[in-house]
């Protein structure tokens, strides 16, 4: 029989060389970037041009009016950390493209009658683009050549059913085809396709549904409200009340205001995704979608593939059982099994296991009529004339399909299945393949008995899921019994009794109450993968889908992970935000531990920056409140923030943290954050008082009297916020109570070394005061432990 990509070739084969130079020399290219990140425009101006870096700027252009430089040291601190920011996500951007052209999938483009693989960024006006099970449309274009050709153009158009396609019919651009082949002309190329106009609107790159940024941003919006009314009741309280110079004034306004903007929490997060995708990017994972290193930290129910997940993409026939009354021979059998095989020029994993075994071919037998295999069908079929003038049309698919219940062949496939094999049945119809009831009356000619390869790495990845409390759950199109088998070999909870999904009720809470009680489910259609996502998302769950089939791109796109694998079609990657590009489901711990890094460490340092929120706005009210000096010069919180919370929120957020994700991320924060600043605020505040009332009658200068104050004032919040990081630090290692030690070690360098006291403004005078401030450090460091510890009990995360 001769190669049917031959024939198709010869119809259409396409432009020539010249044609393709002159539609390029017209501009007539699909030039459309595939976006997996942001440009570097982008990301610069993500970085540079904030609302809190325009705030900054503000008051950094402020003190440099009037002075002295070392009060605008916070501005030099917003300039190297959006540096870092934009380094470091730019070091995530090439990971990312780089990973991405792997990727890539390239569809085959005929040019001078030769089918080539291009980029779809090559692809010009009337190319001619080949299509097969599991292609993405990359262009618009008419359909010229259709052998069953069947497109899903549910992404586009919401339609759930595959749309049969012929020659003239149009095809659009995002759809793909789960069954049957072909191939279209190019008619609308780069922007003008629907694809991309549809990406001009929401690109691939996106920082959508992270409840980490979600959350940020929420108390980012408050603490812009308390700023504006806090400024102007500073400015009245130093200039007319206190009586100040309008320089002295604006200084101690803009030290009352720099500190209230968390600013290095929005930095820190956008760093520590960066790091985890080159981290994902060294094991050869390609994350499409940063928040989905979140999401994925954040799933409770990982919805799982069998075929190319828990087992290889590969079988082989281990056996080949003619059923007892049939009429054909097993050497027949085998020839009408090979002319399949050919008939197909994309077999799927099965019939290129058929096609491996049967390496002689078809034997003389022609296909005259072809029905590609459909997931939603769960068979394909063929019309065939024999040698000597026999003709018949032969189907091949699932046999709890194709037979009725009670069949005696059924039987014989349930203990075939119990066994963990893929069985497929070879059955004569006498209804043409167009016709819709084709597997009525069947005869049953023979089983064909697949063996398929567990994967080495999917028992273990399996226990480490249950270790974490993650639920999966097998959803296949196979045999439940088969699946059922497949998954108690990897020592799945609940494989024991599998599911057929065809006896699921369709209503969407009895459904979901049916998935949370099984864990493998067979004979799952396309669509029901789609529903059992939704039916689990209505009970509250966290989904990840995983799949690399054309049946598996709606409940991708559904769930709120989805994970692709590398070699899968195009479709599948294309809609996943996680591309496991080395093909390994043993990645997936990898990733979730990433996850899981980002949110408990963002969570944790998120403390250190709100609580020194909460902290200037109680002293900047108690400030404006009692009509006093507001005790510290902008440098002074430029050192205490640098200390105890940037240096040290750098490290911890890079720290490995094994912690499950939970919720509220807001919640869980303010919690702790809130008492622990007002404890600070409240003691350093009654610090700066005894102060006033200890040194009014030392006898000292004005100046030497305020400096000797906020002196006093700076050593006690130091001391409070130095506990706060050791306790956000905990549970302890060497590096991290090193880390504590070494910020103290810093603040103890300024204190003694004379020519960083002049330059921060701090000397302490006498002993009474210092040791004081000492005290009531250790009293509110007492009232911090209490505090959290009530907390835990009463607020549980």
């Amino acid at each position: 029989m001769s190669d049917p990509s031959q024939i198709v070739t010869t119809a259409h084969p396409g432009l020539s060389a010249a044609e393709v130079a002159e539609r390029v020399a017209r501009g007539e290219v699909n030039d459309v970037p595939v976006r997996s990140s942001r440009s570097t425009r982008e990301i610069v101006r993500a970085n540079v041009f904030t609302r809190f870096n325009a705030i900054i700027g503000v008051l950094f252009l402020i003190i440099l009016a009037v002075g002295p430089l070392q009060d605008g040291l916070f501005g030099f601190v917003i300039i190297a950390n959006t540096a870092i920011g934009i380094l470091q996500e730019l070091r995530a951007k090439k990971t990312l493209d780089s990973l991405a052209v792997i990727g890539e999938a390239k569809p085959t483009v005929r040019r001078d009658g030769t089918p080539v693989p291009l980029p779809t960024g090559e692809i010009v006006l009337d190319d001619v683009v080949e299509l097969g099970p599991g292609d993405k449309c990359v262009v618009d274009g008419e359909v010229v050549e259709a052998e069953g050709l069947e497109i899903d153009e549910s992404l586009l158009t919401g339609e759930a059913d595959p749309v049969l396609k012929k020659p003239g019919d149009p095809v659009m651009s995002g759809s793909f085809v789960v069954a049957g082949g072909g191939a279209f002309t190019a008619t609308k190329v780069g922007r003008e396709a629907y694809a991309a106009q549809l990406a001009e609107e929401a690109t691939r790159f996106t920082l959508v549904h992270s409840e980490l940024r979600t959350g940020i941003s929420t108390i980012l919006k408050y603490v812009t409200w308390l700023m504006l009314p806090a400024a102007i009741g500073l400015v009245v309280s130093q200039l007319v009340v206190q009586g100040h110079d309008w320089r002295e004034a604006v200084r101690r306004m803009v030290a009352g205001i720099v500190p209230m903007v968390p600013e290095g929490l929005v930095l820190l997060t956008s760093v520590a995704f960066a790091i985890g995708v080159i981290r994902l990017g060294r094991k050869q994972c390609l994350v499409q979608e940063l928040p989905a290193i979140e999401g994925l930290a954040r799933v409770d129910v990982v919805c799982l593939d069998k075929t190319g997940t828990l087992t290889e993409g590969g079988m082989d026939v281990s056996e080949l059982r003619v059923l007892a009354g049939a009429e054909d021979r097993e050497s027949s059998v085998r020839q009408v099994l090979g002319a399949l095989g050919e008939a197909d020029p994309r077999p799927n994993a099965s019939l290129q296991a058929i096609i491996d075994a049967y390496p002689d071919g078809s034997g003389g037998w022609r296909c005259t009529e072809a029905l590609p295999f459909s997931s939603a069908r769960k068979y394909s079929g063929a019309a065939l004339n024999g040698p000597d003038g026999e003709s018949g049309t032969w189907l091949l698919g699932a046999p709890d399909v194709l037979l009725p219940a009670g069949d005696p062949a059924l039987a014989e496939t349930d203990r075939l299945n119990a066994q963990g094999l893929r069985v497929l049945l070879l059955a004569r119809t006498a209804r043409d393949l167009d016709d819709p009831r084709v597997t009525e009356g069947v005869r049953p000619t023979a089983l064909v008995v697949l063996e398929q390869r567990l994967r080495s790495d999917a028992a273990e990845t399996l226990r480490y899921f249950a270790e974490q409390n993650v639920h999966a759950k097998v959803i296949s199109g196979d045999n439940a019994v088969s699946v059922g088998a497949v998954a108690a070999k990897l020592a799945l909870p609940g494989a024991e009794a599998p599911v057929d999904a065809r006896k699921l009720p369709r209503e969407q809470d009895a459904m979901a109450t049916a998935l949370d009680r099984g864990a493998v489910f067979g004979r799952v259609t396309p669509q029901q993968k789609r529903d059992m996502v939704g039916a689990l998302q209505s009970r509250g769950h966290t989904v990840a889908m995983t799949g690399d089939g054309v049946n598996d791109v709606l409940a991708l796109k559904d769930a709120d992970i989805g994970v692709s694998m590398g070699s899968g079609s195009e479709a599948t990657r294309a809609v996943a935000q996680i591309v496991l590009l080395n093909n390994s489901f043993a990645t997936l711990p990898s990733v979730v531990a990433e996850g899981r890094r980002v949110i408990g460490n963002i969570t944790r340092v998120a403390t250190l920056f709100l609580t020194k929120t909460v902290y200037s706005v109680l002293l900047a009210v108690l400030v404006v409140c009692t009509r006093v000096s507001y005790p510290f010069l902008p440098r002074h919180l430029t050192l205490l923030s640098t200390l105890t919370i940037g240096v040290p929120a750098f490290f911890l957020a890079l720290a490995p943290n094994k912690e499950r994700a939970r919720p509220h991320f807001v919640r869980r924060v303010m919690r702790y954050a809130i008492p622990s600043g007002l404890i600070a605020g409240a003691a350093t505040f009654a610090a700066y008082l005894l102060a006033r009332a200890h040194y009014a009658d030392a006898g000292l200068a004005p100046a030497d009297t305020l400096g000797a104050e906020t002196s006093a004032a700076t050593l006690t919040l130091f001391l409070i916020s130095l506990w706060v990081l050791a306790i956000i630090a905990r549970p302890y290692t060497w590096w991290r109570v090193a880390l504590v030690v070494a910020m103290g070690a810093g603040f103890v360098v300024v204190l003694v070394v004379p020519w960083l006291q002049r330059f921060f403004a701090l000397k302490l005078i006498g002993a009474t005061m210092p040791w004081t401030a000492v005290a009531i450090a250790a009293a509110a460091g007492v009232a911090l432990e209490l505090t959290w510890r009530w907390v835990s009990r009463r607020f549980p995360a």
